[in-house]
């Protein structure tokens, strides 16, 4: 006889759950990982949807049968700006992209990228002063961005900047509006909303496309990802990109690849803000590893504790926040039938929160990233670069700029919380704070003086 998950609360036909979903997606989530266990049953209108909250079944989708998904519906709404980038690419095609673009990801390549990582991060704290209000969330995307633009493309955004990152954001904005819609409208309906996705997707067109034409024009080949796409040739046909896959893999590392980084070193500068004896213990290490010099690439095996609160920021604020695929047959997970449509989200804020793998989930606990505790956990108990064939290709990248940047700016400066409104996490693409971090800065006289513990709390989390 078929089995099928425990559904979840109540649900109103044909809406299904979409209006808990709109209230409150991570506590809906949440509730229905403690009401159903491990596998529970969600309605998003008519489409059935699988929360898996068990490292072993979310193994299962993601890799012993990852043949039998493929990613999940919500991803066609970013097509009409990513087109058929590693994102939102299947099959042969997704295949042969990642092919090519995998040497970029190389150690080697981070050689080249690590000292750019540290000096623009060295521009940006230069112009802080001692007792600046900021938002870091703003400064970590701002910063995050001219990185990728250095790394990826090797241009300065310059003017460009706010014009990318403004269309950013309404990316973000237009695929929670989708998401939490039963029957959301095509792009080419002339609605308020499309308008202003329309808009947005023809500015960042028009400075990724300009971009590539130039690079084309000049003939002249960097060190970047944009060169090395360029140069990539397939082993099998001998075919490089065209102008059109060259600007949706652009498009695609540009815009995923620091909107994760920006959310997860936002997270970083709020948790530390809380816990003085994490910062301290902090400034301890940088001190001891650096002195007073700037942190390297060869630096990063020293610098366990910096990469330890990194981990535990993306633990408790995974920037990618659920994983979400498709069956393209009809296959199973655990003891449970999954028909052929059906939609499976793995979802790290549930699993990374889960006291059967991490003790005391809701606190922040850096030191207990030790390699005794990793090898003791199931392997997907924690997985924020996703996993399986299609783990996040930059995830390199990403963890070395984590904690190159966490490490340079502590050198610098800590930070405290200000204003009265809770900090939320805000789940559109990805995890973001949802009125960004006010914080006051504090620029570091000497080692050892530290910004005090705020009593701020983000909600629903206990931290």
């Amino acid at each position: 006889m078929p089995r099928f998950p425990k559904s979840t609360l109540p649900s109103i036909w044909p809406f299904g759950h979409v209006a808990e979903l709109r209230r409150d997606m991570l506590g809906f989530f949440t509730r229905c990982a403690q009401e159903c266990g491990d596998i529970a049953l969600m309605k998003f209108g008519p489409r059935s949807v699988y929360l898996l909250n068990h490292p072993d079944h979310i193994e299962q989708a993601l890799v012993t049968r990852n043949r039998a998904f493929s990613k999940h519906f919500a991803f066609k709404y970013l097509r009409p700006l990513l087109g058929t980038g590693l994102l939102t690419a299947e099959g042969d095609h997704w295949l042969r992209q990642r092919r090519l673009m995998q040497p970029a990801f190389s150690r080697e390549s981070m050689n080249r990228y690590a000292p750019a990582m540290v000096e623009l991060t060295s521009n940006m704290v230069s112009g802080w002063c001692d007792g600046q209000p900021l938002d870091i969330h703003a400064e970590m995307t701002d910063l995050t961005l001219q990185i990728a633009a250095k790394t990826l493309l090797d241009i300065d955004l310059g003017d460009q900047l706010r014009q990318v990152a403004d269309g950013t954001d309404a990316v973000m904005d237009d695929f929670r509006l989708r998401l939490h819609s039963v029957a959301p409208l095509p792009i080419w309906i002339p609605t308020a909303q499309n308008r202003k996705m329309k808009q947005a997707r023809a500015q960042l067109n028009a400075v990724i496309e300009r971009i590539i034409a130039q690079r084309r024009q000049s003939g002249e080949m960097h060190s970047d990802l944009l060169s090395m796409m360029m140069r990539a040739r397939d082993e099998d046909d001998g075919r490089g990109m065209s102008d059109r896959q060259l600007r949706d893999e652009v498009m695609t590392l540009l815009l995923a690849g620091h909107e994760t980084t920006a959310n997860t070193l936002s997270w970083v500068w709020y948790l530390l803000a809380q816990h003085s004896e994490a910062a301290a213990k902090l400034q301890a290490e940088l001190q001891e590893v650096l002195g007073d010099r700037p942190p390297e690439l060869g630096d990063l095996p020293r610098l366990v504790f910096t990469e330890q609160i990194v981990k535990e920021a993306m633990r408790l604020f995974p920037p990618a926040y659920t994983i979400g695929r498709e069956a393209t047959e009809d296959t199973t997970i655990g003891e449970y039938d999954v028909p052929r449509g059906t939609t499976v989200f793995a979802c790290q804020w549930i699993v990374h929160r889960d006291s059967r793998w991490f003790p005391e989930p809701e606190q922040f606990q850096p030191q207990r990233w030790t390699e005794d505790f990793e090898q003791s956990r199931p392997k997907y108990a924690y997985f924020p670069f996703g996993g399986g064939p299609r783990v996040c290709i930059g995830n390199t990248f990403a963890m070395v700029e984590a904690v190159l940047l966490t490490a340079r700016i502590a050198q610098e400066f800590s930070f405290e919380l200000t204003g009265d409104k809770p900090i939320i996490p805000h789940a559109a693409v990805t995890l973001r704070p949802k009125d960004g971090i006010p914080v006051i800065a504090t620029r570091l006289a000497e080692r050892g003086i530290l910004a005090g513990a705020s009593s701020h709390r983000v909600r629903g989390t206990g931290l």
